[in-house]
């Protein structure tokens, strides 16, 4: 494997996994203010994050490359409303979108096929991971400052489950 290839997924690992952290802040955020379906939903989206970065830490080793597991830098903690926090969200999923497809543009300008192919499974998860952002979003514009709707919003992420 192409050194900077390597490189590269390593630094997307730490990537995924400052992704787990954040959602995880944004999950103690809502469960401290009593809004545990939004704070589910967070941790559930937290748990796929840290597995994303498992599955690229699982894939270098598969190709015999080195793993270097570097710092992760610490989440922010003051979030504000429930829509900035999933507005936070929608561009945070834009910009490890960003970074999947730089990484992939890396493996195919060094003409590693290998890579390409394991990343297309990120290129077609980041459109299913923005598209359910837009959604949160746009379903908590509609909420607006209506408490009756928030709840009813909170309780709804709460049932999201882990094959979501």
């Amino acid at each position: 494997m192409d050194g900077a290839v390597q490189d590269a997924i390593n630094e997307q690992i730490r990537n995924e996994l400052y992704s787990g952290y954040v959602y995880l802040a944004m999950s103690a955020h809502f469960e401290e203010r009593n809004l545990t379906g939004f704070a589910h939903w967070m941790r559930l989206q937290a748990q796929e994050e840290l597995g994303h970065g498992m599955r690229l830490f699982d894939y270098l080793l598969d190709r015999g490359g080195h793993v270097v597991l570097e710092g992760i830098d610490q989440p922010p903690t003051d979030w504000g409303t429930s829509l900035e926090i999933f507005e936070h969200a929608l561009e945070h999923e834009r910009e490890v979108t960003r970074m999947i497809d730089a990484l992939y543009e890396l493996a195919r300008e060094k003409r590693d096929n290998a890579t390409q192919v394991a990343l297309q499974w990120f290129i077609t998860e980041q459109v299913e991971e923005e598209a359910t952002a837009e959604q949160a979003v746009d379903q908590l514009r509609m909420a607006a400052d209506n408490p009756a709707a928030m709840l009813m919003l909170d309780q709804k992420f709460g049932a999201r489950s882990d094959a979501d």
